[in-house]
């Protein structure tokens, strides 16, 4: 997640136009935080009524980290697909799906392999800065997938920040060669640029699970009084009394996604000293557990009734698998390896 707001400049498609093909996906790391739930699923959820959406849970990804023990991911594929669902993803206007079962990802992986070089993907950033702990030939060719994850659809636009617009770029850059190898297939995907709030964790870092200072979605409202009770504040503001500097403190920035006016009612008696960061704490926990209910509620509720959503996982397969069917006839078919094909 980036680290500064991002807007879009991108206008929403015409109705009358074509509707437009967006996919997003996300590893199966398990029951999902509000990192996750305020930078990406808001934004899906909002953009599902204006492009044909394919949301993908990319377990293949996460393989390229949990290999010794892929056991784990069916439970945690549940529960992403638990809180997409929870969280407003429509099964009926979008397909959620688990990437290993349409197998036609891994077969665009393979043939988008040809088409990029070992030192281009040994430069870019993300294997650099993981290649000591996850120095495979699967991480390494993770963008590569990526791209085929994207280019399978025939994805217009993938939703992302600014940090990750590289990738996009990369799959562009891959559909493109294809396009000139052999003839024309592909769309070349672009970035939309969303809207992403800062979410900071308890430490003052990017939330996330692999630093433990996340928020879970399906936290109860006392856990979240517990984890926000232990929040990193100010640092200059030690005792109620004390001038508070809201723009430093990420609690503050919490207020900034879950309460009404920020400005008006946490800014002014947090700068003034009024406001004890307890106090403060305490408000955003009864403003975050009031909006998280309706979502903590309903995803209650798919838990009860596990059928139900490996039902929604089989139907966005066998939708997504008739688009990419559709999109890989023609790549064979451009490539001359649709061998049992029709004769040219």
């Amino acid at each position: 997640m980036s680290d500064k707001t991002e807007t879009t400049d991108q206008p929403l498609p015409d109705p009358k136009k074509r509707r437009q093909t967006i996919l997003s996906g996300m590893q199966p790391t398990g029951a999902l935080h509000i990192g996750n739930l305020e930078g990406a699923l808001k934004n899906w959820v909002a953009l599902q009524d204006q492009y044909w959406m394919y949301c993908c849970i990319v377990d293949l990804h996460a393989l390229t980290a949990d290999w010794k023990n892929p056991k784990v991911l069916k439970d945690r594929i549940f529960q992403v697909a638990v809180d997409f669902v929870a969280a407003g993803l429509d099964p009926e206007k979008c397909a959620i799906f688990i990437q290993s079962e349409v197998p036609e990802h891994t077969e665009l992986h393979l043939l988008f392999s040809m088409l990029i070089t070992v030192p281009t993907l040994d430069r870019l950033p993300t294997y650099m800065e993981k290649k000591e702990h996850l120095n495979s030939y699967g991480f390494l060719g993770y963008p590569v997938l990526q791209a085929a994850d994207i280019c399978l659809y025939n994805a217009d636009k993938v939703p992302v920040g600014k940090d990750q617009e590289k990738h996009i770029w990369l799959a562009a850059d891959i559909a493109g060669r294809f396009n000139n190898t052999y003839r024309k297939v592909f769309n070349l995907p672009e970035a939309l640029l969303t809207k992403i709030p800062l979410i900071l964790g308890s430490d003052n870092r990017k939330m996330s699970k692999s630093y433990n200072n996340h928020i879970p979605i399906d936290a109860t409202e006392k856990q979240t009084e517990k984890i926000l009770k232990s929040y990193y504040t100010d640092p200059e503001k030690i005792r109620q009394g004390d001038p508070g500097h809201p723009e430093k403190c990420p609690v503050y920035l919490l207020h900034l996604v879950y309460s009404e006016d920020p400005a008006g009612d946490i800014a002014p008696d947090c700068k003034s000293g009024k406001l004890g960061c307890v106090d403060c704490k305490m408000k955003l926990a009864g403003r975050m557990n009031e909006t998280l209910r309706p979502i903590r509620d309903r995803r209650s509720e798919l838990e009860k009734h596990p059928d139900e959503v490996w039902d929604i996982l089989a139907v966005g397969r066998d939708r997504a698998r008739q688009r990419a069917a559709n999109v890989m006839n023609k790549v064979r078919s451009a490539m001359k390896i649709d061998y049992r094909g029709k004769k040219k």
